[in-house]
Order: C-alpha cells, then sequence, then structure tokens
C-alpha cells in the first residue's frame, strides 16, 4: 500500500487517536497516482520568525491531554539533571565555539572515518567536510545557476520577493550535478554509516536523492534571519507515537540512554501532520548544504549549537515545566521545576510549523552564547548536521561576497523513502518543485533546466530513481521492493 500525502484537521472528538494512522488516511495500492502538491508559497511558511506578524500558534485543549499522557514521574529527576548539566555545557561550549565543529578533509571519507573523527561527529551532530567537489567546479554550479535565473526573467520564486535570497528551484542542471556527484554520494554514506539500525527496513549503505532549494544570500541582508529552530516537524515529535518513541529514553526518565543515532523508531515516524509546504515527510538523518562560494562567520551563514543528545533531552522534557515565577531570570531547577500539565501549549511548537527556540522559550540553552557559526567554507566543501540538531542562519550577512549553497541532505533508502523517490522523480521530469515544497508550476517552462543527461551515471542514477537496484546478495529483498515501487 503506498501512501498519499493530504492535508489533516484535527478535531477536539478525535482527541489523542493515533496520529500515524489519520496520516494515512488516503491510501491506494496504485503506484500510478502522485502525493498532491502542497500550496504554493516559500521557506517562510515553515517558519514564524521570517513571519514575526503572523499570530501565535493556538493549540487546542486535546494537547493538555497529550502532556498527560506522556507525562511519568521520573522526569522530575531527569529535569533536574538536565538542567545541572546544561550550566556546565552551555558555558563549555560559549568558551570553545569552533573549535567544537569537527572538519575533516575528503581524503577522511576516502579511506574511511577513524574511531577518533567518528566520536567528533557524533557527539557534536554535524561536520564540515572539506575539498569534496574541486573549486571550479562548485564555482562554474553556482554561475550556470544565475545564467539560468537570467534566462527565465520574471518567473523565479523565493524569498524575499522583493529581492530573493532563498530561490524555490530544484531542477537546475547544477543542482542535479551536485546531489549525484560520487563524491558527495560517498560522503553520504559515510555519514549515513554512523547510524544503526535492527529493523532491517533500512539501508544506511544507499544514499538516495532528496531535492531541496538553494541559497544565494547576498551581502548586507537580513531579511532571511533564521532563528534556532530543528527541522523534521515540531509537535509531531510528541503528536505522533512512532516519532515519540524516538526520545522514549528520555520521556521515561532515562535520558542519559537516548540514542540519537538510531534508525530503527525512525523510519515510520510521521513528521508532517499538517502538511505544511517545505516539512520534510520523510526519513532524513542529516540536512546538508554544498557550498558554491567562499563564506565565514559573520557572512550569513549557518550556526549551530554543538551538543546534540544534551540539548534534545532539555527541548523534549521542556513542555512539561514553567518557571514558578515568570518574571524571575532565575534558571535554577528550583526555580523552573513547576509543572506544566494543563496549559495546552508545547515550547517552540507549532502545527505545522517547525520547531523553532529562543531566549524566552527555552532559556537554558542560552542560545545567544552558544550558537556557533560555521567556520569559513569554499566552494566544494560540505557541512551536515544531525537532524534533531538545532541550528539557525546568522542575522546579517557582512561579507562582501554572495553566501551562496544548495542544500542536499543524506538520506537512506527505505521503502517510505522510494516512494518520495518515485514522486519526486516525476516531478522532475516535468519540471514541478519536489513533493515536499511549495507547489506550482514551478520551472515546468523553464528553458535550460535539468534533463536526464545531467546526472552523473552509476550510483547517481539509482540515487535519483533512473536505475534499479542491484538484488543480489544482502538487502536484496529490501531492492526488489524498492524497484518494484520505481517500476523497472
Amino acid at each position: 500500500m503506498l501512501t498519499t500525502t493530504v492535508p489533516l484537521r484535527f478535531t477536539q472528538r478525535q482527541g489523542l487517536k493515533t496520529a500515524r494512522n489519520l496520516h494515512r488516511t488516503i491510501m491506494t495500492s496504485s503506484p500510478l497516482i502522485p502525493r498532491q502538491q502542497k500550496v504554493e508559497g516559500d521557506i517562510s511558511a515553515v517558519f514564524t520568525s521570517l513571519r514575526p506578524s503572523d499570530p501565535a500558534n493556538v493549540f487546542p485543549p486535546r494537547f493538555a491531554e497529550l502532556k498527560r499522557t506522556i507525562w511519568n514521574d521520573a522526569l522530575v529527576q531527569s529535569w533536574k539533571e538536565v538542567l545541572e548539566a546544561l550550566e556546565v555545557e552551555t558555558a563549555r561550549i560559549a568558551e570553545q565555539g569552533e573549535k567544537l565543529i569537527p572538519q575533516i578533509p575528503i581524503e577522511s571519507i576516502h579511506k574511511g572515518l577513524s574511531p577518533k573523527e567518528i566520536a567528533r561527529i557524533r557527539a557534536a551532530g554535524c561536520v564540515v567536510v572539506k575539498g569534496a567537489v574541486p573549486v571550479e567546479e562548485a564555482v562554474s554550479w553556482k554561475a550556470d545557476i544565475k545564467s539560468y535565473v537570467a534566462a527565465n526573467p520574471g518567473q523565479v520564486k523565493g524569498f524575499p520577493a522583493d529581492n530573493i535570497q532563498v530561490f524555490e528551484l530544484y531542477n537546475t542542471r547544477s543542482q542535479i550535478r551536485a546531489r549525484t556527484h560520487p563524491n558527495i554520494l560517498e560522503t553520504q554514506r559515510a555519514l549515513l554509516s554512523l547510524w544503526h539500525d535492527g529493523s532491517g527496513e533500512v539501508r544506511l549503505d544507499t544514499p538516495i536523492s532528496y531535492f531541496d532549494r538553494l541559497r544565494m544570500r547576498f551581502p548586507g541582508d537580513a531579511k532571511f534571519t533564521l532563528g534556532p529552530h530543528v527541522d523534521g516537524g515540531s509537535i509531531e515529535r510528541w503528536e505522533d507515537p512512532t516519532y515519540r518513541s524516538c526520545f522514549h529514553n528520555i520521556l521515561s526518565g532515562a535520558w542519559k540512554s537516548h540514542n540519537p543515532y538510531d534508525a530503527a523508531p525512525r523510519v515510520h515516524a510521521v513528521q508532517d501532520l499538517y502538511s505544511a509546504p517545505s516539512q520534510c515527510s520523510i526519513f532524513r538523518p542529516w540536512q546538508g548544504w554544498t557550498a558554491m562560494s567562499s563564506t565565514g562567520p559573520g557572512e550569513g551563514t549557518l550556526r549551530v549549537l554543538p551538543m546534540l543528545s544534551l540539548a534534545t533531552a532539555y527541548w523534549v522534557l521542556r513542555p512539561f515545566f514553567r518557571a514558578r515565577d515568570p518574571a524571575s531570570s532565575s534558571l535554577k531547577w528550583e526555580d523552573w521545576n513547576e509543572l506544566d500539565l494543563e496549559g495546552t501549549g508545547f515550547a517552540g511548537c507549532g502545527l505545522g510549523t517547525g520547531l523553532e527556540l529562543n531566549d524566552a522559550t527555552h532559556p537554558h540553552l542560552r542560545l545567544d552564547k552558544t550558537m556557533v557559526s560555521m567556520p569559513r567554507v569554499e566552494p566544494g566543501d560540505q557541512v551536515y548536521w544531525h537532524c534533531d540538531m538545532i541550528h539557525a542562519v546568522e542575522g546579517y550577512h557582512g561579507g562582501k561576497e554572495d553566501s551562496s549553497v544548495m542544500y542536499i541532505p543524506a538520506v537512506p533508502l527505505t521503502l517510505e523513502n522510494i516512494q518520495y523517490l518515485r514522486d519526486q522523480r516525476t516531478n522532475f521530469l516535468a519540471g514541478l518543485p519536489a513533493p515536499d515544497f511549495p507547489g506550482g508550476p514551478g520551472e515546468s517552462a523553464f528553458v535550460g533546466r535539468a534533463t536526464v543527461e545531467d546526472v552523473y551515471p552509476g550510483a547517481g542514477r539509482r540515487a535519483v530513481g533512473f536505475e534499479k537496484f542491484e538484488t543480489a546478495g544482502e538487502g536484496g529483498r529490501l531492492f526488489a521492493e524498492a524497484n518494484s515501487i520505481l517500476a523497472f
């Protein structure tokens, strides 16, 4: 049975009925029926920080019941321990900053990551891979994108509309070349191997392509001010039972045992209950981008909070507690241990938005001191960060040159991911936006968009669904099912 994405509207009467069953309201056995397009728009649709004038999300009463359903008394001690640990860890991050972000050369990927490199990447939750693509090639990708935009005047959409910095482009020749580049796929394979799976439903050694947009941020821009957030939905992490199971240890009082690299419970997690445009609907372990320009701190680059497990434990527990005195500036546990099991709010969450964090909603993270800008990258370098990682974009581009990247994440083969790949392939051939992103005609009438001929051969063609997977050997069943979904 294949899933078609549909918008959901929950009612009070539905209460806490299994969210996953609700999400799969429309089912079909026909592989020919693609998922519906999402509404037209741009990246601002999923981020309230880009739409500050919009009213805040107000959750219906059933969310208070959800809190009480999840709650157990062991969380009081967990909350105390997490807050105490944050006092130490936030001070360390504020002091060390950029030193905590692992940087490795592409040669480390070729020869295999060392145990020390693996430990650093897992702990930080992010990595910079240097020199994956020759500088000249990456720069030529940017030049080709600029030519593509110029060849289609008045048709390109993005944010902000009056001076686009984030482009609603998915089908440029540069993007398809980058997504299927051998070194980029090899990097993704190496990073996916840092996860583990006991379900038998995911191939971490087989990256497939997830089409995302691109950014060309120009000097002086202050509109693409994307605050600290976590991708992959927001309230879904608590509302969908399968997604919630990814954080079982945190929610059972054993937060130190949380393993952010366990793939098994994530395979069927529902991340987009409200079918919002720009909301990722599949298992995407690593978000990432590939640089097309030289960009450093202060030049409109990415910022991250490099303490994956502890930060996750904090924002998972945060909705259940509140300050005893909202007017107090104290962050001590004894001043922050009042239970919040009657309120409907989940700090930083929305219905159909990302999980957004700031000093008011998540003060113990000390985000004003702990968000760290990426070190300088050169054209052809890659950056990846864990799907639960808090990240942001610098509020101002104070550099002299553009800050340009193509968003290219690392995504493994699962049957649900392959269903998405099938529909993404259909959209690509028609010049339409990728299924998770704002809909509309996209680039269907554009001159010079990518074709199948622009895809790198071999693994590149398999990654975008134009060549079947080999079914011999271990994992043959999963590959055979993937081939069937792709109609090979």
